[in-house]
């Protein structure tokens, strides 16, 4: 996504002794594939939002294991590497892994790209590869043909600085698991194809603020969601004509947990058909307009999903609409909830 994934009893008292869960049991041939992860984005900005060291204690403490650190082509500079060597030596410090992610807010040039990987590649080479990796750029906003040729130049790039830095990549547009189709493997072995998911959009971005659309008038949608249930009588009474049709086409099926497991399973077929270790690199839910327990249950259910399939994962975002930190310059405010949920 572009910037702005046991019993309740259990999950209080594991936020109150930082009780580690089990780490996520992964197949050999994916033992370096980043997990039980979450995104803090705006770390790595102009005005940077830091994480209090004490929140970073307390969420790995709590199980998690993985940081994914978007940044901006327009922060990469030659004067800004060293912030962002500093930024990925404090989250290992922590005890975390650290996914380096080319994030770009707006439109990219493929120029402005590669030169980016240029600036950041050795940096990455300057770190423990088990525990740093190499995000080459988030949905690509290409064709899947251009894309596939900014893909090979990005890795022949960071290959000139490390071979033992892992690449992770997604399919263009929206790194949706229906576009791998349009986009082949990636010829380098050490790499991982990361995938996002968000489905169904009219629950996970129920409210949403940012763009002029019928997602902003959803609200109080349930999960699991099916058409004939009395939450959606009662919000398409408060429709418009427009809306309504809205409603109605994206949500001509029920989404249950065994539909969400269905497409989970489609990504790791396809990784096990090219011999490509899998990460959900996003998924999430945003907290506007939708219950605690519905949004924490569609949030286990893709969870649970992924690793299930042998699949990495890490969730879209900490503590801004989508996380589960109230906030990062705060060791408390965690949501026991969402903890649960993504963890035990």
């Amino acid at each position: 996504m572009t910037a702005l994934r046991v019993t309740r009893r259990t999950a209080l008292a594991a936020l109150a002794a930082g009780v580690v869960a089990p780490a996520l049991a992964q197949a050999s041939a994916q033992a370096r594939v980043p997990s039980r992860g979450f995104a803090l984005p705006d770390w790595l900005a102009a005005t940077p939002r830091e994480p209090a060291p004490a929140l970073l204690d307390r969420l790995r403490a709590l199980g998690f294991e993985t940081i994914r650190l978007p940044v901006d082509p327009t922060f990469v500079s030659p004067a800004t590497l060293g912030r962002i060597a500093a930024v990925l030596a404090t989250v290992t410090a922590h005890g975390f892994n650290a996914i380096l992610d080319l994030h770009p807010g707006g439109d990219i040039d493929s120029d402005q790209i590669q030169l980016c990987w240029r600036l950041l590649a050795p940096v990455v080479a300057a770190t423990d590869p088990d525990r740093v990796y190499a995000e080459l750029l988030n949905e690509p906003p290409l064709a899947p043909r251009a894309w596939d040729n900014l893909r090979e130049s990005l890795v022949e790039i960071v290959r000139t600085a490390t071979t033992n830095h892992t690449v992770i990549w997604g399919p263009a547009r929206v790194q949706g698991i229906w576009e791998l189709d349009a986009t082949g493997p990636l010829a380098d072995a050490n790499s991982i194809v990361a995938a996002h998911y968000y489905t169904p959009m009219l629950f996970t971005h129920q409210g949403e603020t940012w763009d002029p659309n019928p997602l902003a008038r959803m609200h109080n949608l349930p999960f699991p969601l099916s058409p004939d249930m009395p939450e959606i009588t009662a919000l398409a009474a408060t429709l418009d004509a427009a809306d309504r049709r809205y409603l109605e086409a994206e949500l001509k099926t029920a989404w249950t947990a065994a539909r969400i497991a269905g497409d989970l399973a489609t990504l790791a077929a396809w990784a096990k058909a090219h011999g490509t270790p899998a990460l959900l690199g996003e998924f999430g839910v945003l907290d506007f307009a939708v219950d605690p327990q519905s949004r924490a249950r569609w949030v286990r259910v893709v969870r649970e999903a992924a690793e299930a399939n042998g699949i990495g994962w890490t969730y879209w975002e900490a503590d801004q609409g989508f996380g589960f930190v109230a906030d990062r310059a705060a060791a408390g405010g965690i949501d026991a909830g969402m903890v649960e949920a993504l963890l035990a």
